[in-house]
């Protein structure tokens, strides 16, 4: 949780939640949102020449110990979650917009005025780097089989419970170099196709960045985590122009063909991603 200008022992008054910050005075499409759940409708709070999307909400429910609880409970923290991202979508309708991160919370209007206009000359460069422009995911998956990197151990001699096993005969001379040369074969083959993920990863991320105007390389997903068997080899975000948002496409299918790995193209979304850098 980000909770800037925070008094513990003001847990019980009420809070200012900063959900982004834009360059309209009354961005349309915001006002009378529902925002976070247990809040007040969304509003604006202009600041200087800039605006924020705020709402006000019980400090009492962003406390460090209310939001580690929230933390541990998945479905609650997707709630609010979702909840932020509709209303940041909903700004970003009306032009650029910095994105903050989740539980950005200020005490009083006051301090998020403050707080905020200490910024100002940080979201200027943000929003004027990124407007126009949106966010692009990209992940490329290996194509390659996982189950040809474990070769098959030879098979011992079938017991019956009770019984002693049969007496088999010797292994042919060379059978058991056979088997080694097999392994070493396909752990060759195994470190082929690990290099040619590499290399179809860092084209496909070659590509990509000539198109974007700015581009992050995000950690890959374990196949567990994501629930998918796929191994990926490259997740990347990129900064693109509205008006080169076709091209993208075609280049994610372009990429496809040439490399033989799988691209997937995910967007557009509001730049949450390149907010830090100006």
């Amino acid at each position: 949780m980000t909770q800037r200008g925070a008094d513990p022992s003001s847990a019980d008054v009420d809070a200012v939640y900063v959900f982004a910050v834009c360059d309209t005075r009354t961005p349309a499409g915001v006002a009378g949102l529902p925002g976070v759940p247990g809040g007040d409708a969304v509003r604006t709070l202009p600041f200087g020449e800039l605006t924020a999307v705020v709402q006000t909400v019980r400090a009492a429910d962003f406390t460090e110990e209310a939001w580690q609880a929230r933390l541990s409970d998945r479905q609650q923290l997707e709630r609010y979650a979702r909840a932020h991202h509709h209303v940041v979508s909903a700004a970003a309708e009306a032009g650029p917009v910095v994105p903050l991160p989740l539980a950005t919370l200020y005490h009083g209007e006051q301090r998020a005025r403050s707080a905020l206009a200490a910024e100002a000359a940080r979201f200027r460069a943000v929003l004027e780097r990124t407007a126009d422009h949106a966010e692009w995911g990209v992940k490329v998956y290996s194509t390659g089989s996982g189950g040809a990197d474990r070769p098959d151990l030879p098979a011992g001699p079938a017991v019956t419970p009770g019984r002693p096993a049969e007496r088999t005969s010797r292994p042919a001379p060379g059978a058991g170099l056979a088997y080694l040369e097999r392994k070493r074969g396909l752990r060759a083959e195994r470190e082929q196709r690990q290099d040619a993920a590499i290399r179809a990863a860092e084209t496909v991320d070659a590509e990509f960045q000539k198109v974007a105007a700015a581009a992050r390389r995000l950690r890959s997903h374990a196949p567990e985590l994501a629930g998918d068997r796929r191994v990926q080899v490259l997740n990347a975000t990129y900064l693109v122009a509205k008006d080169r948002t076709d091209e993208l496409g075609r280049l994610a299918r372009t990429l496809e063909q040439s490399t033989g790995a799988q691209v997937e193209l995910s967007g557009p979304w509001v730049p949450y991603s390149f907010v830090g850098e100006v």
